[in-house]
């Protein structure tokens, strides 16, 4: 895969952030690296918190040309000046949100490694799905969305996909020929060197 194939980056935000403390992090990381997207992943349910972060972080993404859409909400799309969505339960909510968004909106959907959630999901009219986890961890069930899943939807379907979770470097060096995107946050925030260089060090990956 050439450089100018390779996959590009897709950021999630931390699930809890002081916006003050964060929204500088996000400008030096978009500053330094080539993003496509960034996805606010903020699990609290404050919606004056979640408003606040939804119009400061358009403005950093839009003022570089990177898309911005948001995990769940996406009643908060329009009203925020969003690109779209990221529906966290597979095809779920899918129909809803493209009648309210219409047919222009981002709308991507997680799938887990399940080949059937991720079908439904595009065939219902999703941009992107999401595999993931690509790398293991004690979390959840064990289960990861291993490099033949990402290779067979490569193979067999047109719709975009995403490759997240616990995205170690044996983890990407098995999916990167295979993926459109890939997606990362928690492996660059709270990375010692720093996540301007952690995600430096993602990217050489990709290549």
């Amino acid at each position: 895969m050439s450089e100018t194939d390779s996959a590009q980056i897709y950021l999630t935000t931390p699930q809890s952030f002081d916006l003050a403390e964060f929204a500088p992090q996000l400008e030096a990381v978009l500053d330094a690296n080539e993003v496509i997207c960034v996805r606010i992943s903020l699990t609290t349910t404050d919606e004056r918190a979640l408003s606040q972060a939804a119009d400061t972080l358009r403005e950093i993404c839009h003022a570089r040309d990177v898309a911005i859409v948001i995990d769940n909400h996406y009643r908060m799309v329009k009203t925020h000046g969003l690109d779209g969505v990221h529906l966290i339960s597979s095809s779920r909510h899918v129909r809803e949100a493209r009648d309210e968004l219409g047919k222009d909106a981002i709308i991507g959907a997680y799938c887990g490694n399940s080949k059937h959630a991720g079908m439904t999901a595009a065939e219902i009219g999703t941009d992107y799905i999401s595999f993931g986890p690509i790398g293991g961890s004690a979390l959840g069930d064990g289960k990861v969305a291993d490099a033949e899943l990402f290779q067979w939807w490569s193979e067999m379907i047109e719709v975009p996909v995403v490759a997240e979770g616990n995205a170690t470097p044996e983890a990407i060096a098995a999916v990167k020929d295979y993926i459109d995107f890939l997606c990362v946050g928690p492996e660059i925030w709270s990375a010692p060197e720093g996540p301007v260089a952690a995600l430096q060090a993602i990217i050489a990956k990709l290549r």
